[in-house]
């Protein structure tokens, strides 16, 4: 999975303080928007994954790691791939989503956005 992949996805879940205008979370949360995906709000907006209604192509992890495993963890939901924002990663993550089978991989989506955008 790499970027240009990723971009080609609708449908996003942003874990992370998407409410606070200084936080990249929400920065990418309005990027995404700009762009015209779909986009759901995980941590400040919706408490879990298991809020979203319908299926999840991308799971962006932009939260601290403690809360993101913990998110990860708890989800039920199916989802395509996974990107780890710097700073959004730790071992336990990364030990959980290769155990679990999960494609993931370290980036970030406002590079994605505005190199591959499907409004690009």
């Amino acid at each position: 999975m790499d970027l240009r992949e990723v971009m080609k996805y609708n449908t996003f879940a942003v874990l992370g303080d998407t409410l606070n205008e200084e936080k990249y979370a929400y920065k990418i949360k309005q990027e995404l928007i700009n762009n015209g995906y779909n986009v759901y709000c995980v941590g400040k907006e919706l408490k879990s994954l298991n809020d979203i209604e319908e299926e999840i192509d991308i799971i962006d992890l932009c939260i601290n790691p403690p809360a993101g495993i913990k998110l990860l963890k708890e989800n039920k939901k199916n989802f395509k791939g996974v990107v780890i924002q710097p700073g959004a990663g730790s071992e336990e993550i990364t030990k959980y989503l290769d155990e679990n089978n999960h494609t993931y991989m370290d980036g970030c989506l406002l590079v994605g956005i505005r190199l591959y955008s499907k409004n690009n």
